[in-house]
């Protein structure tokens, strides 16, 4: 069973700091794509950042500078460092892979449950 779980979301002070952790299960986590998506009410979901099996990072421009992904494969887990907080930033976090199943080598889509972010004074 797959499982992707995300923690660490919550009520943040604008330019303040929240890390984000999503934990997996039931993937081949180190050769697997991973990405942080987010949803704020009334929008679609967008991609914030992805990191590659081979730890290459990507991000959108709207948080470049100030959210960092990374991955810890001993741990088969994702993280979202994010910084410099902005009241846009609010929104559902949600969690993604881009994974094969253990013992299996064809990948498919994986998704969290979701972690809310709300950044408000």
């Amino acid at each position: 069973q797959v499982q992707l779980v995300e923690s660490g979301g919550g009520l943040v002070q604008p330019g303040g700091s929240l890390r984000l952790s999503c934990t997996t299960s039931g993937i081949r986590f180190s050769i697997a794509t991973m990405a942080w998506y987010r949803q704020a009410p009334g929008k679609q979901r967008e991609s914030v950042a992805t990191i590659t099996s081979g730890g290459s990072t990507n991000y959108v421009d709207s948080v470049e500078g100030r959210f960092t992904i990374s991955r810890d494969n001993t741990k088969s887990t994702v993280y979202l460092q994010m910084n410099s907080l902005k009241p846009e930033d609010t929104a559902v976090y949600y969690c993604y892979a881009r994974a094969a199943l253990l013992m299996e080598s064809t990948r498919r889509d994986y998704w969290g449950q979701g972690t809310h972010v709300t950044v408000s004074s």
